[in-house]
């Protein structure tokens, strides 16, 4: 990867998208893959060795010594974004516990994706990994220069990648960061090795502000049991569980587990309602990728402590972190712990 790719530039994503959509190509996911090996022990941000400043109020950003995606304790450390498969063959995931935030996307034939965030800690290896889509580059503006970590991608979407302000870590870039499980078939049986992926990426940027706001719950909210939010050909439904103080994730009716880390249990669950329009590209099926748009405006729902508060989005370039706020305009602070974030499709 060049030096110059170590310099944030905004502009260049919007070049880029205008070159790449005069193309069209075919997704794909790399076969690459070494064979499975014992990992090596990964790295995780420790913890601060000073006491943790108290919770900050929900109009500021989290203090130093916490986590900006979070709000618990964490030392400054890169970002790391991971694509990966959510299909029935892909379950149960590994690693997808330690990620700080996960945002779900839409892809082809109404089904799913995830793109899981790393930074205050990683695992020995998370997956199954699969392609990127032109979604991604938009999303993942508003961090500061990550790593993005990914099976492959169609040829036409290749020049977008490589000229977006992130670090591309298909398995072509990475080869060593990447392993073939011997348990699932292919495409199903990619993962990632997250502290080789980083070494692969120097200079990849710090976790910092994205617009989250931690601390008290605001008041009111209508207290909620279980939420189900629903794509054309998936579905999540988020179970509050007050012994674990957090959200039991359910996918396609079945509760979600990792292999690594038991039930899944984000403290947050923010659904953002967005606008999912076709884009250019399509699939090697000849399904019509969406694209999901996540710079502008538009309603939420953030479900925290038992209770779902109705909430505004807003981000204003892709650049910009997102803020969600009450209906009277006050910032909206999430629960301390790991984020979901559900871009559903508006109406």
């Amino acid at each position: 990867m060049t030096s110059e790719r170590r310099t944030r530039r905004p502009g260049r994503v919007l070049t880029a998208l205008l070159c790449a959509l005069t193309a069209a190509g075919l997704y794909g996911c790399s076969d690459q893959g070494r064979p499975e090996p014992t990992p090596s022990p990964a790295t995780t941000a420790p913890p601060p060795t000073t006491p943790a400043p108290t919770t900050p109020a929900p109009t500021t950003a989290a203090p130093t010594g916490r986590s900006p995606f979070t709000g618990l304790p964490a030392r400054p450390a890169p970002v790391l974004a991971v694509k990966i498969d959510n299909v029935g063959p892909a379950r149960p995931h590994t690693g997808l516990a330690a990620a700080d935030l996960v945002y779900v996307e839409q892809v082809e034939a109404g089904q799913t994706r995830l793109l899981a965030v790393f930074s205050s800690r990683l695992p020995d290896r998370t997956g199954p990994v699969r392609s990127a889509r032109e979604s991604d580059v938009e999303l993942l503006a508003q961090f500061d220069d990550p790593a993005l970590a990914y099976s492959g991608s169609q040829t036409a979407l290749k020049p977008l990648l490589k000229a977006a302000p992130l670090h591309a870590l298909p398995p072509e870039d990475a080869p060593r960061a990447f392993v073939r499980g011997a348990s699932r078939p292919a495409p199903h049986n990619l993962y990632l090795l997250p502290g080789r992926a980083l070494a692969a990426a120097p200079g990849t940027g710090l976790a910092q502000d994205i617009g989250f706001r931690f601390g008290t719950a605001p008041e009111g909210g209508t207290p909620v049991r279980e939420r189900t939010v629903r794509y054309p050909a998936a579905r999540y439904t988020f179970t509050w569980s007050a012994p674990d103080k957090a959200w039991r994730v359910a996918m396609d009716g079945r509760t979600a587990v990792t292999t690594d880390a038991g039930p899944l249990k984000p403290a947050t669950v923010v659904v953002q309602y967005v606008d999912i329009r076709p884009s250019r590209f399509h699939d090697f099926l000849g399904s019509v990728s969406p694209y999901t748009e996540t710079v502008g405006s538009g309603t939420a729902l953030v479900l925290r402590d038992g209770r779902a508060h109705e909430a505004r989005w807003s981000r204003p370039t892709a650049t910009a972190g997102t803020a969600f706020t009450t209906p009277d305009g006050q910032r909206l602070a999430f629960a301390p712990g790991q984020v979901w974030v559900v871009l559903a499709p508006r109406g």
